[in-house]
């Protein structure tokens, strides 16, 4: 089991009243999962997915990433469960506009103090595997929208992370790039990958194995007829 959430509560405190966020949300995904949540703005899912990241931490409940209990672990300890086990995908890229889609995919690697030449061996592989392979040296003003996601899926996926969590992936892109990109999430997830996807398309949502949606802070599996298509 990759992912074990028992319980999780978040509750925002400001100006003298609590906002509750997430109420009671239990689940898990075993490795190798395909899981989309659905849910329109503001039901939590962001926040859900911030803490399943260890981005953010649950008012209470329990929560393992991997057998670590994430509850019990300080801000140093977060971001080394995050290097080791997390990649994430998000809607605008997040890309340095300046440095060449290499030099992008190499960041992970550099913070985690990887030698130049196997940064750079281990980047190229990474960006060939998402089929960029005769892109290594554009920067991102020369890719279009599903190129430059690419090259942030290979980002995530350099250090070879047991959990790729992506929010709202195909957001920014047209249809036809969406469309690969969901094509390619399956054969990362064919390949081994686990994938954790928020979106609030249903068409997307399905290249999922199993949906989840969100509502006022509650989770629960997607029924049949539920949602349009």
């Amino acid at each position: 089991m990759i992912l074990e959430l028992e319980k999780i509560c978040k509750t925002y405190t400001g100006d003298g009243f609590d906002v509750p966020v997430l109420t009671d949300v239990s689940f898990s995904v075993e490795e190798g999962e395909f899981v989309s949540i659905m849910g329109p703005s503001g039901s939590g899912k962001s926040t859900l997915l911030n803490i399943i990241g260890c981005l953010d931490l649950a008012t209470s409940g329990t929560f393992y990433l991997a057998g670590n209990d994430v509850s019990k672990k300080t801000d140093n300890e977060l971001a080394e469960l995050r290097n080791k086990y997390i990649g994430f995908v998000f809607q605008q890229f997040n890309l340095l506009p300046h440095e060449t889609a290499q030099e992008n995919v190499e960041l992970p690697l550099l913070y985690a103090g990887v030698p130049p030449k196997e940064r750079a061996r281990r980047a190229r592989a990474a960006l060939e595997a998402v089929g960029l392979a005769e892109r290594v040296d554009f920067d991102p003003t020369r890719l279009s929208g599903g190129q430059k996601q690419r090259v942030a899926i290979a980002r995530a996926m350099v250090n070879n992370p047991k959990l790729l969590l992506a929010d709202e992936p195909t957001g920014a892109l047209d249809s036809k790039s969406g469309t690969q990109l969901m094509e390619l999430f399956q054969q990362l997830n064919k390949n081994g990958m686990t994938i954790v996807m928020i979106t609030h398309e249903l068409r997307v949502a399905r290249y999922a194995q199993r949906i989840l949606t969100m509502s006022d802070g509650h989770l629960a599996p997607l029924e049949e007829g539920g949602l349009n298509a």
